[in-house]
């Protein structure tokens, strides 16, 4: 294929499904259903963890988070192990990076020619608190995530429009360039605080929103994995009532079209500078959102809700308006960026394929995708394996989960139980030690950890040490 630009579009913490070219009957998204006509949307798209630094890491890298050792949100990417900014740069392909990036800090080479409006971890610490595992506190009090709920103008609302501004400028002073670049773009929202400008509101009446499904109070029993989880840190009874979940949502499918009239913006400036001929588009996020389901807020689960990531590609060669069943990862970005600008002697190989072969491609209803956790509120690693039909949850120590998402996209019915489901069981289990070793994985996360509690004073003041809530943004 002929070398193109590409303009990367990472939003933070989109559940997979909140579009309406997804076929969401409430969500306003009409950017992002615009660039999904264009390209292909892949239906099956997961994050390599269900947390912010972690996910990164994995993204900048094309590796898993097990083999390069960025477990949490203390742990973040350095540059030490080469990812797709310094390849690209490497093979003179001019990449610069505006807004939210979530690496060590913006002095790691991690291989952007600039960096404007990062957003790194706090002081380079980022939570050193949920490093605190072996063992972890039984909880850590009252969640405070959620105490801002409603109508407003947050700092990150207005980082997000700075960002989508700067990009607009940035896309106008390179239309004339001859050669191909690669401009990544990071916007926050819909990343809580759930706090949304008041016309953006206005779209989703709160008293109209049907609350999460499969809630305790409702008879639900949850894992025990994810009941662990809850006791730790219990978002939804800090949200409290069924009048604020509602708001939670409405707010949360607020920023999510704030988030599309931000993608709008910057694609309507790239088509102004003449580019959309020569440019492929990806957008994705680097994980999704629990959104009260199972009682459960914020990410951090293998349910799909958490691991789920929108992911659509759109450009020169990529075929239009087509939904691909092929189960994708961010891990794939990487040789994406270097297939479409012509670096094909740098292409990695791992994990990753590129997106844009496989959207090109027939479906590989069988190829794998995969995610891990090993991070705060967790006792013990977790992962999951899923292809187009099923999806598998190993959780150390405790019972597995399986749930076939064809037919039960919900995820309502584990099915792990069910002696017509152990031959199902059994060859996700063998996939799953394939790739790694559950037991020894899960304790070098640990060990990684320790030291690094022990670095910072060891337990006690390690839980005191690091971002309290959300890794705050620059402000003008």
């Amino acid at each position: 294929m002929k070398p193109t630009n590409v303009l990367f579009i990472l939003s933070d913490e989109h559940q997979h499904n909140l579009m309406g070219c997804a076929g969401h009957p409430v969500i306003k998204t009409p950017s992002l259903d615009a660039l999904a006509q264009r390209g292909t949307r892949f239906e099956n798209a997961y994050t390599p963890s269900p947390i912010c630094v972690p996910a990164r890491a994995s993204l900048a890298t094309g590796r898993y988070v097990h083999d390069i050792r960025c477990w949490d949100n203390a742990i973040a990417y350095d540059g030490s192990t080469p990812g797709w900014a310094q390849h690209l740069s490497a093979s003179g392909v001019l990449t610069e990076s505006i807004g939210k990036l979530h690496y060590k800090s913006d002095a790691s080479p991690v291989g952007f020619r600039r960096q404007q409006h990062a957003v790194h971890i706090l002081d380079g610490i980022g939570q050193v608190w949920g490093s605190v595992r072996n063992p972890m506190p039984e909880t850590m009090g009252r969640s405070p995530l959620y105490d801002k709920i409603g109508p407003g103008t947050s700092d990150y609302n207005r980082f997000d429009m700075r960002v989508a501004d700067t990009a607009c400028g940035w896309l106008g002073e390179h239309a004339a360039d001859d050669k191909p670049w690669v401009l990544f773009v990071g916007l926050v929202a819909p990343h809580f605080p759930l706090v949304v400008p008041q016309d953006f509101l206005d779209l989703y009446d709160p008293r109209e929103i049907d609350l999460p499904l499969l809630h305790p109070s409702t008879g639900y029993v949850r894992h025990p994995w994810v009941e662990r989880q809850a006791r730790h840190m219990d978002h939804d009874a800090a949200i409290g009532s069924d009048e604020r979940r509602r708001l939670a949502v409405a707010c949360y499918y607020a920023l999510v079209s704030f988030l599309d009239a931000q993608v709008g913006k910057v694609l309507a400036a790239l088509r102004a500078s003449g580019l959309d001929d020569s440019t492929t588009i990806i957008y994705s996020s680097d994980h999704g959102d629990n959104l009260g389901k199972r009682g459960m807020w914020n990410k951090c689960l293998m349910y799909r809700e958490s691991t789920g990531v929108p992911m659509i590609v759109a450009g020169p060669g990529i075929p239009a308006s087509k939904v691909s069943e092929t189960p994708v990862s961010l891990i794939d970005i990487q040789n994406t960026l270097l297939e479409c600008t012509g670096c094909e002697a740098a292409l990695i190989d791992g994990p990753g394929k590129s997106l844009v072969e496989l959207a090109c491609a027939e479906d590989d209803v069988g190829r794998l995708a995969f995610s891990e956790y090993h991070a705060v509120g967790s006792e013990s690693a977790a992962y999951m394996l899923a292809d187009s039909h099923y999806k598998y949850h190993h959780y150390l120590g405790m019972k597995p989960e399986l749930f076939d998402v064809k037919n039960d996209p919900e995820e309502m019915r584990d099915l792990a139980s069910l002696p017509e489901y152990a031959d199902v069981l059994a060859h996700f289990e063998r996939q799953l030690r394939a790739l790694l070793n559950p037991e020894a994985t899960d304790a070098a996360a640990k060990a990684d950890q320790d030291r690094l509690v022990q670095a910072f004073g060891g337990r006690e003041a390690a839980l005191r040490t690091g971002t309290p809530a959300a890794t705050p943004v620059p402000v003008e």
